[in-house]
């Protein structure tokens, strides 16, 4: 097998005296605004006025960020607690999506709301920007060599017929790991392109079925990809994530059916739905 000779990417992108502007942040801003862009466009479709996406982003934005380095810091509350002055070191990695997550849905409910805006109907215009999103996110991940899986070889990676430059990445601390940031970010833009590709067929959704088909998808894939790794969040012997994954996997699902059985009314194509 020929031999890699690159080196591991740098993490920062751009640094100003003692500025320093990592590749981590550099991808996350650009998945959210690549979000906000596509939600503002259905939101018209939706009879949605873009203010509120953009008003609800002011609050979303820091209560995600700090839900998601919240909920990472407790359950490796272990380490930072010795370690206190790196809590705030977000730009070193170390948030937990579900987290965020968690803080972008209590935001929601309070601002749909406060705006006189359903809240599914609201849910549905973000879940499939909210996927992609996550999906790129997770080459932060690559570029601070995080979301890792098990040890593995060089001849396995190569093939799998990976760029060098991702191969060499996932050279970390001298052995050689599984991509599993890479199987993650695919299983959430292949969600992305399904759920872009169906949710204006008429008759096929109700409101809020956009959204909890974004929750079963991800959390499905998610449960296999968290196995996966070596770097899970965990409590006692339990995987974190895999676990929260059961739980929205099965909550979702249910959910879809109660709703089902109430008659909520489906999305007509082409047509706005009634904001009240």
């Amino acid at each position: 097998m020929q031999q890699l000779i690159m080196g591991a990417l740098n993490p920062i992108a751009l640094q100003l005296g003692p500025l320093q502007i990592h590749w981590y942040g550099v991808i996350i801003t650009t998945g959210v605004f690549i979000a906000l862009w596509l939600s503002v466009r259905e939101s018209k479709r939706r009879g949605i006025d873009p203010d509120d996406l953009y008003d609800f982003l002011l609050w979303a934005l820091p209560a995600a960020l700090i839900a998601a380095r919240t909920y990472y810091v407790v359950f490796q509350w272990s380490y930072y607690k010795d370690h206190l002055n790196e809590v705030i070191a977000i730009w070193d990695g170390g948030i937990a999506i579900y987290g965020a997550l968690i803080g972008a849905a209590i935001v929601v409910v309070w601002f749909t709301h406060s705006r006189g805006i359903p809240t599914f109907l609201f849910l549905d215009v973000l879940a499939p920007t909210v996927i992609m999103a996550q999906g790129i996110g997770r080459w932060g991940n690559f570029m601070n060599q995080e979301a890792f899986g098990k040890i593995t070889t060089l001849a396995h990676l190569q093939a799998l017929h990976l760029p060098d430059f991702i191969i060499t990445q996932m050279n970390i601390e001298g052995a050689y790991r599984t991509p599993t940031f890479l199987y993650e970010s695919l299983w959430d833009l292949i969600g992305f392109v399904l759920l872009m590709a169906t949710r204006h067929r008429e008759g096929l959704y109700r409101q809020g079925e956009v959204f909890f088909m974004y929750v079963i998808w991800y959390s499905f894939g998610r449960f296999f990809v968290e196995g996966m790794r070596t770097d899970s969040l965990m409590l006692g012997p339990a995987r974190v994530s895999q676990w929260l994954s059961v739980v929205l996997f099965v909550g979702a699902w249910c959910w879809l059916i109660i709703r089902r059985r109430r008659q909520v009314p489906l999305y007509l194509a082409g047509i706005k739905s009634t904001v009240k």
